[in-house]
C-alpha cells in the first residue's frame, strides 16, 4: 500500500541552477547520492532526498511537446518566513486556497519551468 511520495526525479539540462534554486528558494540540501555514470545531484529533507536531478545534455526541442509531470508539492510549516525569502529572492509565486479544505497553496517555478506547491495548514496562514 503506498504511504507517501518517496521522491521526484527531474532531468535538466541546467543541473547547477536547479541544485542552487532549490537549496535556496525550498532549503533543501545537497546530499549523498549514489555513483551513477551520468550527473545530477540529490537535495534532501532532513533525511530523506525528495528530489532527484538528472543532468542531461539539452533541453526538450519542444517544450510541452513531451509527457511530463504537471507538478509536485511538498508539505511545509513555516508560511510567513517562505513567503518573506520568496519576496527577498524577487522569485515568482502565486498564493490560492484550496476550496473547502483547510490548505493554502504556494505555487512557485523552478528554473527549467517546473510547477510546483508549497502547502500549508490554513491555520498558519490566518
Amino acid at each position: 500500500m503506498i504511504e507517501r511520495l518517496d521522491h521526484i526525479n527531474v532531468r535538466t539540462a541546467h543541473l547547477s541552477a536547479m541544485v542552487e534554486w532549490y537549496e535556496k528558494v525550498l532549503q533543501l540540501r545537497s546530499g549523498p547520492r549514489p555513483p551513477f555514470a551520468f550527473p545530477g545531484a540529490w537535495l534532501y529533507a532532513g533525511q530523506h532526498a525528495l528530489v532527484h536531478l538528472v543532468g542531461v545534455d539539452r533541453q526538450p526541442a519542444e517544450a510541452g511537446r513531451d509527457i511530463a509531470l504537471e507538478h509536485g508539492a511538498f508539505r511545509a510549516t513555516g508560511y510567513g518566513d517562505f513567503i518573506a525569502r520568496l519576496d527577498a529572492m524577487g522569485q515568482r509565486r502565486e498564493v490560492t486556497r484550496v476550496p473547502e479544505f483547510p490548505i493554502v497553496q504556494v505555487n512557485v517555478w523552478d528554473p527549467d519551468g517546473n510547477h510546483l506547491h508549497v502547502d500549508f495548514d490554513a491555520a498558519e496562514v490566518d
